[in-house]
């Protein structure tokens, strides 16, 4: 089954003239030189996916996770940002859902992005669940653990890959190209996370990207986790660590994952009470290093202090200079450092991503 991807997503400017493609080729329909093929890079993700499959399915995924499944399943108005008015009374559903699992105090278990696979309403709902790879057998034990007699089908897909497909800088009119693309293998839709992120891509293991995306190559995965750290994209049990992390702090929110509007979850009472009352004093954040480190040099969780001494939050992960770490919002622009063994430490500077909302008090 398809899942079409919306063509202006990725907020590119349009060409005005329409292209075609076929076989990895572009051609323009009315006069003209081509341009180049857009750059695009595919980068196999260690992610695993699982069906949730059967007429409760969604009914079924409603009660665990914190973002409206029902919306992915069937539509519904639009809402504005923090779970606010209806900006339209009719939409189409998306095709790709980001949502967490939360235990009972409200903490985070399992960072996920859902996909729909059927095309209509009418068909029995069909979705795929992504997750951390080394967490599929406790994803599916929690699922099963709720499943109880619901007419559900809970199976890892063994047979697809997943691949994040992230357009180069200036690569011109790409959303325009993979939109074309939508029909040549069984998901390619924007990233439901941020539009930084570009799109996901979800293919049976024989199919070849490069064949699917034209002008595209294969990029190293090192490179796509230094664009999500140096945009501050947490992603895995790294960066939000189960039992540890706290949704609104991992900005679910500023990354369309949660619903305030929905109804009951597992974990929703701290949740909703934290955003009601409006105040969140830390945040993942993605912070630069003074100087390059092998990986593994910071300890997970090590202590980012202040010029004071002060404690400013905690380092999650990262590579060489970039990294994500949940800090205070309130010592952001202060100097800061981490301590590391051997009386040395490093310094690293924060920043606010530029895909944030704009305007927040939250």
């Amino acid at each position: 089954m398809l899942v079409r991807a919306g063509a202006a997503l990725l907020g590119l400017p349009r060409s005005p003239r329409p292209w075609v493609g076929g076989g990895g080729r572009m051609r323009r329909l009315s006069g003209g030189a081509p341009p180049p093929p857009a750059a695009v890079r595919c980068f196999p993700l260690s992610r695993a996916l699982l069906r949730v499959q059967g007429p409760e399915a969604a009914t079924f995924l409603q009660g665990l996770l914190t973002n409206d499944v029902e919306r992915l399943v069937s539509g519904g108005a639009d809402r504005s940002p923090e779970g606010g008015a209806p900006l339209s009374q009719s939409s189409p559903p998306p095709r790709a859902q980001y949502t967490h699992a939360l235990n009972v105090q409200g903490r985070c278990l399992y960072d996920i992005i859902l996909y729909r696979l059927h095309k209509s309403q009418e068909e029995e709902p069909n979705i795929l669940l992504e997750c951390d790879c080394s967490m599929l057998d406790s994803v599916q034990k929690h699922l099963k653990l709720y499943k109880i007699r619901r007419k559900v089908d809970v199976a890892p897909c063994l047979d697809l890959s997943l691949w994040a497909v992230i357009p180069e800088e200036q690569s011109g009119d790409v959303s325009s190209i993979l939109d074309k693309c939508a029909d040549k293998t069984l998901v390619l839709t924007p990233d439901p996370r941020a539009e930084v992120m570009g799109w996901r891509l979800i293919t049976n293991k024989e199919e070849n990207p490069l064949e699917i995306v034209p002008g595209s190559h294969i990029g190293n995965i090192s490179d796509y986790h230094r664009h999500r750290y140096k945009q501050g994209i947490a992603e895995g049990v790294k960066d939000i660590p189960p039992r540890v992390a706290l949704p609104l702090e991992s900005n679910l929110a500023y990354m369309n994952g949660i619903s305030f509007t929905k109804g009951c979850y597992i974990g929703q009472e701290l949740t909703a009470r934290t955003h009601h009352m409006g105040v969140i004093r830390k945040r993942l954040l993605p912070v630069q290093l003074s100087a390059p480190l092998p990986l593994g040099s910071i300890p997970e969780g090590a202590a980012i202090l202040t010029e004071s001494g002060k404690s400013a939050g905690k380092y999650r992960a990262g590579g060489d200079e970039l990294g994500i770490a949940l800090l205070r919002l309130a010592n952001i622009n202060e100097p800061l450092h981490i301590s590391l063994p051997g009386d040395t430490s490093v310094n690293l500077t924060a920043s606010i991503p530029n895909w944030w909302p704009k305007t927040t008090n939250k």
